[in-house]
């Protein structure tokens, strides 16, 4: 089996971390090529109509119920050849899923319990067969590992569930292994493509969930490395060179950004999955986490340290950042505008996380609509959005702070109209909320899109005064 993505970053907050008392569940969407077109979809609800979801990628097919919620999705635009991969949305019942994390289990764990790439559930279906018929966060765990149990994981994979109340991260690990951990409400979680979950608590079943007889497996297989405890990420994960290049310094710089008083390594095996902050973490946190590239310091590839600093360790943004998205549920505004999904469409370091109500279900047609190449009307958001990153990161020092101003702009556009938006549905029924968040999202794309075809304008002028096809006459000749 083929598996595309496989190398995203995962932040988390409980409601009591967050600035506003939103849960928030963040992720960057990684693909291998800097170019896996991505659209933007709802799927309606369905009853009475039992049908089975095919993988692409596998050999894996699995009955869905007779009747699903109506739940939003990011698919692939070449699904044939790279699979669905829906990777994150909200249903109707305002429960969020983002999905997936890659992880990797080590040669000990995988030996006794391999993964069954055959026909294994895999990242290509696992929200088409899971968010439909989940109504909370931690049902959604539940559901999922029951389905685990039953056909099998082709791959690790690190999922999340959210909604009002709660956020839970999901490792799935082996063939028929996973555990799951609640973030606590006071606190945040960072995590960059290793097994993450640390010290299990069997006795705390409000806080942790796992698989049958996991405990059992571990034991009588020996594959406990420490003297006492039991921690998740020692037994099932790795610790190698490539982790401490590729993985652990995305996880270092998260906590760094969130608490710069605390001096960690980058290269660390035993970095914390959850901690805690002395402030309020707010949306633009979590935006700055998950559009960086080791600002301030000499890893930068857009810095100012050497060439061998600069390309030391994998930035959390990426030019093969498809998507990213900030899951975000408010208790504070009505709950039929609760839910909100912050994405990104370009690369996230030059281009604003767009919000999407969670039960507005009429997408937009720029997003829905995706071509498989570049079409230079930039009809569509993926493509215009691509198109902006590319413009900006090829003249960066000319053209950053244009950017940086196009983006504080257009947060505070964003925020403005969700404050003003999501009230105006407190008395409305749940199909004219819908209609209602539709038309405004509707307004608000259009504006996004003449800001920054405007933008892209002004970067096209200036780009062309800084050719070095040039030539200035001495007028005294």
């Amino acid at each position: 089996m083929k598996k595309n993505l496989s190398a995203c970053t995962t932040v988390l907050a409980g409601k009591e971390a967050t600035i506003d008392g939103s849960t928030m569940a963040a992720r960057n969407d990684d693909t291998f090529g800097p170019l896996t077109p991505q659209r933007f979809v709802t799927y309606p609800a369905y009853h009475n109509h039992p049908n089975q979801v095919k993988a692409y990628l596998n050999k894996c097919v699995i009955d869905r119920p007779a009747d699903g919620y109506r739940y939003q999705g990011t698919p692939n635009v070449n699904y044939e050849t790279e699979g669905v991969f829906d990777e994150s949305g909200f249903n109707e019942k305002n429960v969020g899923m983002s999905a997936t994390e890659s992880v990797y289990a080590n040669e000990r764990v995988l030996a006794c319990d391999p993964l069954n790439t055959e026909s294994g559930i895999n990242e290509d279906l696992i929200v088409a067969v899971t968010l439909p018929f989940i109504d909370s966060a931690k049902d959604g765990v539940a559901y999922l590992g029951q389905l685990v149990k039953k056909y099998g994981s082709a791959e690790g994979n690190g999922v999340i569930f959210s909604d009002k109340n709660d956020v839970w991260y999901m490792e799935i690990v082996t063939g028929h292994h996973w555990v799951a951990q609640r973030i606590p409400d006071d606190a945040y979680a960072v995590t960059g493509n290793r097994v993450a979950i640390q010290q299990v608590d069997f006795d705390d079943t409000d806080n942790f969930m796992w698989s049958d007889g996991i405990q059992e497996f571990v034991e009588s297989n020996h594959l406990n490395p420490d003297k006492h405890g039991w921690d998740f990420r020692h037994i099932f994960g790795t610790a190698d060179v490539f982790d401490q290049h590729y993985n652990t310094p995305r996880q270092w710089y998260g906590h760094k950004l969130l608490n710069p008083s605390v001096e960690q390594d980058p290269l660390d095996f035993d970095l914390p999955f959850i901690m805690r902050t002395d402030h309020k973490i707010t949306l633009e946190d979590v935006e700055k986490i998950l559009s960086s590239h080791y600002q301030g310091t000499p890893y930068d590839p857009l810095g100012h340290g050497t060439e061998e600093e600069k390309h030391l360790f994998r930035p959390i943004s990426l030019n093969r950042t498809q998507n990213s998205h900030v899951l975000q549920v408010r208790n504070d505004l009505p709950e039929a505008a609760s839910t909100i999904m912050w994405m990104s469409f370009g690369i996230p370091t030059f281009t604003p996380y767009v919000p999407f109500f969670g039960n507005a279900d009429d997408v937009d047609v720029s997003y829905r609509e995706t071509p498989k190449e570049l079409n230079m009307d930039l009809k569509s958001a993926y493509w215009m959005y691509r198109a902006l990153s590319m413009i900006v990161e090829s003249h960066h020092a000319e053209f950053a702070q244009d950017d940086l101003n196009y983006l504080k702009d257009a947060r505070e556009y964003f925020y403005r109209w969700v404050n003003q938006t999501a009230p105006q549905v407190k008395d409305m029924d749940a199909r004219q909320a819908s209609a209602f968040l539709s038309g405004e999202t509707h307004k608000m794309v259009a504006e996004m899109a003449k800001r920054t075809k405007d933008l892209m304008a002004k970067l096209i002028m200036h780009g062309l005064e800084l050719s070095k096809l040039t030539f200035i006459m001495d007028k005294n000749l």
